[in-house]
Parts: structure tokens; C-alpha cells; sequence
């Protein structure tokens, strides 16, 4: 029976090991579980937040497609993505991908996969709010996380 993707967008924090329970649950099955936690960065120290905004029903659905796509294309056992929007501080965290599979290999590849797209195809955006009181333009999608898609065509 394939899983069903674990697939939230939240203003809340996530706590990481009651979201490995949760996705892991009792099966034994389970030999590995991969994970990625993104957080908020300051590289310039300028940085007060970040407002991160989504289309609500857009962001989960594509969410969903790309987490059962990666479900299919491993045969994961799981997988759980967790988006927070609103204004993050530096530090705190943005996006949680689990992966659960049977090997490693899989569940690497799959949570690679995952923040590959979610990255560039994930309908969320953000804004720097800065130290200065400033509010910065939209940050746009670099080009390395177009090019990091071309591997999985």
C-alpha cells in the first residue's frame, strides 16, 4: 500500500523528533529516515526576518504532487514536508523534508528530489525585513536551484 504524504504549511514551529515519530510510527519495515531542515539565514547581518508568503491550497497541493511523486519514483515508506510562512527570525527553522524508506540510497535521493523542486517549484515566497526597518524586495530563485532541477529529468 503506498503511504500517504504528510504535507502541512504552518506558521507554527516544528519540533524534529516528534515528526520523525510521527511519520515512522511502528513500522519496522523502516531503515532509514533522511532528513532536511532549512533555517533562516543572516549572511550580510542585516537580516531582522524574512516574511514568507504562500497561495494557501496551491502551496499544499503542489506540495502533495512532488511528495507522491518521490513516493512513487523510491518506493518510500513516508515522507512528511512541513513549510512554515510568516515572518522567521535568523535561526529559526523554514522547511522540514522527511523521507522514510527501506535503504538510505532512496531516502537520500528522494529528500534531494524534494528540496530540489520545493526550492524552485514550491508556490511560497519571501521578503527581507531588515534590521534598519527597511522591507527588502521579493528574494528571486537563483539560477544554481533552476539547475539543480536538470538532474532529475
Amino acid at each position: 500500500m503506498t503511504p500517504a504524504p504528510r504535507v502541512k504549511v504552518q506558521t507554527e514551529d516544528f519540533d524534529l523528533q516528534k515528526e520523525i515519530d510521527d511519520l515512522t510510527g511502528a513500522n519496522s519495515n523502516i531503515g532509514a529516515v533522511v532528513s532536511f531542515c532549512g533555517l533562516c539565514r543572516d549572511e550580510q547581518g542585516t537580516l531582522d526576518a524574512l516574511e514568507l508568503e504562500h497561495y494557501p491550497g496551491m502551496a499544499e497541493a503542489e506540495m502533495t504532487r512532488l511528495a507522491e511523486e518521490a513516493i512513487k519514483r523510491w518506493s518510500l515508506d513516508g515522507v512528511s514536508i512541513i513549510h512554515r510562512h510568516g515572518k522567521i527570525t535568523p535561526g529559526d527553522n523554514i522547511v522540514l523534508v522527511l523521507t522514510a524508506s527501506v535503504h538510505r540510497q532512496a531516502a537520500f535521493e528522494a529528500a534531494s528530489f524534494l528540496m530540489d523542486f520545493m526550492k524552485s517549484k514550491a508556490p511560497f515566497w519571501k521578503r527581507e525585513l531588515l534590521k534598519d526597518g527597511q522591507i527588502g524586495s521579493w528574494v528571486d530563485a537563483r539560477e544554481a536551484d533552476d539547475d539543480a532541477l536538470e538532474r532529475w529529468q
